[in-house]
């Protein structure tokens, strides 16, 4: 098993790394991305995830990375929320809905 020495090297931030880059690709869709606020709500939240991934691996205690870890958490579950308003919109699809929640989870989820 690898050391981790920097944030870089946790799996949960490379997933969240990637589930932005997927929020960024789906909130370019024509009609997707005329819904300023969504959009940007969106992206600020699938950021956040990553972010407080990167800020909790330098909090200094388990506890308090602990802490910013359920942060993480709550902003992944905006993402997904915020997910079903655009597919209600139908500024996505349902497959396009499913696609950043899917490609977090592993295959025995």
């Amino acid at each position: 098993m690898a050391k981790i020495e920097r944030f870089e090297d946790l799996q949960s931030w490379q997933k969240a790394r990637q589930l932005t880059n997927l929020i960024y690709d789906l909130t370019d869709h024509p009609e997707f991305s005329k819904d300023f606020r969504l959009r940007n709500q969106i992206r600020d939240a699938a950021g956040s995830v990553m972010h407080n991934i990167a800020e909790g691996f330098d909090a200094g205690s388990n506890p308090e990375f602990i802490r910013i870890l359920k942060m993480a958490r709550r902003s992944a579950s905006e993402v997904q929320s915020q997910l079903y308003l655009a597919m209600d919109r139908k500024y996505i699809n349902e497959d396009d809905s499913k696609r950043p929640i899917s490609s977090q989870r592993k295959p025995n989820d």
